[in-house]
């Protein structure tokens, strides 16, 4: 995990994508599935979103979730979320590179 400074994301000159392992808004910064097992939730999540200089605050591109229950472990929740992941950051590269998403103010408008 990296935290990318604004003058890298200036000098860049594309959009960088960020796949985060939670359902933004909710368990931001670093290990979220132990967060979200510790808090009891019932669902996952994986967020596509643009970096910006903040911490997992950038436009989000496209989340999904799944399920988990209370017989799922902290190493449950990793192995579904890594698959989660895949297929969000997967789809939200698509978004981009077909030029589907209109940002404003920190939103996203998606042409899915």
């Amino acid at each position: 995990m990296q935290i990318l400074s604004s003058d890298f994301l200036n000098q860049a000159g594309v959009p960088v994508i960020n796949i985060h392992h939670s359902f933004l808004p909710a368990f931001a910064g670093g290990k979220p599935y132990h967060q979200a097992y510790e808090r009891g939730v019932k669902i996952i999540g994986a967020t596509a979103h643009y970096a910006n200089a903040d911490l997992d605050e950038g436009p989000i591109i496209y989340q999904d979730v799944t399920q988990i229950n209370h017989r799922n472990t902290i190493f449950d929740l990793i192995r579904k979320g890594k698959d989660l992941e895949k297929s969000v950051f997967a789809h939200a590269v698509r978004l981009h590179l077909n030029n589907r998403i209109l940002v404003y103010n920190n939103k996203t408008v998606v042409f899915d």
